[in-house]
């Protein structure tokens, strides 16, 4: 089985494994899928830092709206214009990450018929980008859903487009039709990069026959587990590293909840799922960094939290 599935078979053994998130090398073999990874995972930082400072429009739109005339529509449309450029960035952003995801889950799921789901994890490089591709999603979905300028700056540029459509003013714009209907489906999501983690995901599990479910579920199940264990051993001296583990930890649940068919929270789940949210629940982040997010990704973005399944116990700790 792949890289990951050679760490463990079952989480009481977790505690036994470190990822070093700090000082991950990849080998010979694996850098040119590394290497082709950390090219989107490295735009990152970057599309992070812009999503956070994106303002928005609302002053022009507002205007526009309120006192409609060619002036104030005129400064909302030049105002909205260079904004949607940049909702396009991190659209266009969600397509790479969609690109090399299941790359990534072939190297560290695929059943090559030598490795048991046993021993170390020959794979720490390849590992730790899997743990970054959670901890981007989980950064930008946090940080979209609290600005609603995001919509409203795509809403008011379909409605112009269409009116800009009539009037012949539209020769110069790049988002037209097709591409504004992705892009609106996409921002509409309240977490669109994990939305597109799940389908890619579920996608993949559909069409690529090497690489059978339980090895996915097993790697998400594994992956959290880990995690779990090295913040709870305070495994890591940096804090950075320690969210990034929790991250990691809360987006293999939330994309194990979405592949397997029983979901996360079961009783028999392989995911100590009670460890995880107690984890959470008692970190205390000294920068301001928060896990309060997290706990509402499991909260929200979940599928099968209120299941009858689930046991009460599980839905009282994250009531």
């Amino acid at each position: 089985m792949g890289q990951l599935l050679s760490l463990i078979s079952e989480s009481k053994n977790a505690e036994k494994v470190f990822i070093d998130f700090e000082k991950a090398i990849p080998s010979d073999d694996e850098k040119a899928l590394h290497d082709a990874v950390a090219e989107v995972l490295n735009k990152a930082p970057v599309i992070l830092d812009r999503l956070r400072k994106y303002a928005g429009c609302e002053e022009f739109i507002r205007k526009a709206i309120t006192t409609p005339g060619p002036e104030t529509e005129e400064a909302a449309w030049e105002a909205v214009l260079p904004a949607v450029d940049q909702l396009q960035q991190f659209y266009d952003f969600s397509l790479e990450l969609e690109q090399c995801f299941p790359k990534l889950l072939v190297a560290l799921c695929k059943s090559d018929g030598e490795k048991t789901p046993k021993n170390h994890l020959s794979s720490q490089a390849l590992a730790k980008q899997l743990a970054d591709v959670f901890d981007f999603v989980l950064r930008f979905d946090d940080a979209k859903m609290v600005n609603p300028a995001i919509q409203n700056d795509f809403s008011y540029y379909r409605r112009t487009l269409n009116r800009m459509k009539l009037s012949k003013k539209d020769a110069n714009i790049k988002i037209r039709d097709e591409l504004a209907n992705r892009m609106s489906l996409f921002f509409a999501y309240p977490t669109p990069m994990m939305k597109v983690l799940s389908e890619t995901t579920a996608k993949f599990l559909s069409t690529d026959v090497t690489v059978p479910r339980e090895n996915v579920t097993s790697v998400l199940a594994t992956l959290a587990n880990v995690c779990h264990d090295m913040v709870e051993n305070k495994k890591f001296s940096k804090e950075d590293f320690t969210m990034l583990s929790l991250r990691a930890m809360v987006g293999s649940i939330i994309l194990y909840d979405h592949v397997s068919e029983q979901g996360a929270f079961v009783k028999k789940s392989p995911i100590n799922v009670k460890g995880c949210i107690h984890v959470l629940k008692t970190f205390q982040p000294t920068t301001d960094q928060s896990t309060d997010g997290l706990l509402n990704a499991l909260r929200f973005t979940t599928i099968h939290l209120n299941d009858p399944e689930t046991p009460g116990s599980i839905k009282q700790l994250l009531a």
